[in-house]
C-alpha cells in the first residue's frame, strides 16, 4: 500500500512540477509551423483559387456551410480582396513566429486562427495532411513549447542572467501584445463576428486572461506562490495536451492500418501499385514505373505498411522497437513526399511522428545544429545556450514512447 501511494504522489509530482517532452514540444512545432508556412509559399501564386472569393468554393458556399457547422473562419469576415490579403499574409507571418518560438503563447493562438481559417474557408482544399495540421493547431495552443530552440528560450536565459546580477528585467511587448489582443478580440466580439462556434472564442479569451494573470503573478513579487500555482496548472494542461498528440498519432495509425486490412488490394498485396499509375501521384513517371515493375517490392511494401501502421502503437511499450520502427515510417513518409508527390502530407506525418522521438537524439540533433556555422552567434565562441536556449535543469521525461534509448 505504501509503495502504491508513493508511485502515485511521484507520477503526480512529475505531471505538475515540469512541462514533460521539451524537445519534443518544440520539434512538433518547429515541424508543423514549417509544414503550414512553406504550404502558403508554395501556393501563394494560386491563392485565389484556393481560399481567395473568386475560387470554386465561393464565398457564399462557404457562408453558408459555417453557418450549419459553426467552424471558425476569419476570411468570411469580409468578402473583400483586401482582407484576404491581410489574413493570407498574417497566417504566413504567424507560421513564421511559431517556428522561430517568438512569444509562442500568443503566436500559437495566432497560428491556429490562420491554419482554420483558410481551411474552413475552402474544406476540399488538402491531401489528409491537412487534417492532422488543422488538429495540431489546436492541440499546440495548450502546450509549453517554446521552452526550447526558440526566441523564447533565449529570452528568459538572458533574463535569468540579469536577476543574478541584480538587474531588473523589462518587459515592453508583453503587455503591448496582450493589450492589442485584447482590443481586437473585445472588437470581434461585440461585432459579432466569430459566428456560431463557441469554442474559438472561448479558447481565444481564456488564453488571453491567463496570460494577464501570469504577467501579474511575475510582476509583483507578493503573488509568488499564485505564480507557482498558475506553473502547475500550465505543466498539467502542457502534459495533458502532448499526451493527447501522442494518442492522436497512434489513432492516425491505427484507424489507417485497420481499414486497409479490410480493403480487397490490401489484401491481395497490389494497393500500392494503382497509385504509382494515377498521372495526378506521379510527379516522376520514370521513377514510379521502375518501382511497380516488380511485384515483390510492391507486394512488400503494401504488406509492410499495413504491418507498420496497425502494431506502432503498441511498440511504444519496447522503446528499441518503436525507434526501429518509428524511422521506417518517417522514410517510408519522406519516399511519398518523392514518389506521389505529397510532400506537405508527408511533412505533417513526419512532424506528428517526431512526438515519439527519443530525447537523447534530439538533444544531440540540437547540438549539431547549434554548432552550425550558420546558426552560431557572432562572437559565441559555439555556445550553445544562447543559439537555442538553455537546457532544462532536470531532463523530464514525457509520456510513453518518449523515453530516452
Amino acid at each position: 500500500m505504501n509503495r502504491l501511494a508513493l508511485s502515485v504522489s511521484r507520477g503526480i509530482a512529475r505531471v505538475t512540477e515540469s512541462p514533460l517532452g521539451p524537445y519534443q514540444s518544440a520539434v512538433i512545432r518547429i515541424g508543423f509551423s514549417a509544414t503550414w508556412v512553406l504550404f502558403l509559399l508554395r501556393e501563394f501564386p494560386h491563392r485565389q483559387e484556393l481560399y481567395g472569393p473568386d475560387g470554386p468554393w465561393s464565398w457564399a458556399l462557404a457562408r453558408q456551410l459555417t453557418s450549419e457547422n459553426e467552424a471558425f473562419t476569419a476570411l468570411l469576415w469580409s468578402d473583400g480582396q483586401f482582407w484576404f490579403e491581410v489574413c493570407y499574409l498574417l497566417a504566413v507571418v504567424s507560421g513564421v513566429l511559431l517556428l522561430l518560438g517568438w512569444r509562442s503563447r500568443t503566436s500559437s493562438l495566432l497560428f491556429m486562427v490562420g491554419v482554420l481559417s483558410m481551411q474552413n474557408r475552402s474544406v476540399f482544399m488538402g491531401d489528409g495532411g491537412d487534417n492532422v495540421l488543422h488538429l495540431m493547431s489546436i492541440y499546440l495552443v495548450f502546450t509549453r513549447c517554446g521552452r526550447v530552440w526558440s526566441l523564447d528560450a533565449r529570452r528568459a536565459a538572458r533574463g535569468e542572467t540579469a536577476r543574478a546580477r541584480g538587474e531588473w528585467v523589462h518587459d515592453r511587448v508583453g503587455p503591448v501584445l496582450w493589450t492589442g489582443f485584447g482590443l481586437v478580440l473585445g472588437a470581434v466580439t461585440l461585432a459579432g463576428r466569430f459566428g456560431g462556434g463557441w469554442l474559438v472564442p472561448a479558447l481565444l479569451w481564456t488564453v488571453w486572461a491567463a496570460l494577464g494573470l501570469w504577467w501579474l503573478a511575475g510582476r509583483f513579487a507578493a503573488a509568488g506562490e499564485f505564480r507557482i500555482l498558475l506553473d502547475v496548472i500550465a505543466n498539467i494542461v502542457h502534459n495533458g495536451a502532448l499526451f493527447v498528440i501522442m494518442a492522436e498519432a497512434c489513432l492516425i495509425y491505427a484507424t489507417a492500418g485497420w481499414y486497409k486490412i479490410q480493403g480487397s488490394r490490401w489484401q491481395d498485396g497490389t494497393a500500392v501499385y494503382y497509385p504509382l499509375h494515377l498521372d495526378s501521384f506521379s510527379p516522376w513517371p520514370a521513377l514510379a514505373d521502375l518501382l511497380s515493375a516488380n511485384g515483390t517490392v510492391v507486394m512488400l511494401v503494401t504488406y509492410g505498411t499495413v504491418i507498420m501502421q496497425v502494431a506502432f502503437p503498441f511498440t511504444l511499450f519496447n522503446r528499441r522497437v518503436k525507434n526501429v520502427l518509428l524511422a521506417a515510417m518517417m522514410t517510408e513518409h519522406a519516399a511519398i513526399a518523392v514518389v506521389l508527390g505529397l510532400p506537405f502530407f508527408s511533412l505533417a506525418m513526419i512532424a506528428a511522428d517526431a512526438v515519439f522521438l527519443p530525447t537523447s537524439f534530439l538533444r544531440r540533433l540540437g547540438g549539431r545544429v547549434a554548432r552550425a556555422p550558420l546558426v552560431r552567434p557572432r562572437g559565441s565562441g559555439g555556445g550553445t545556450a544562447r543559439a537555442i536556449g538553455p537546457e532544462p535543469e532536470r531532463e523530464p521525461e514525457p509520456a510513453v514512447g518518449v523515453r530516452q534509448p
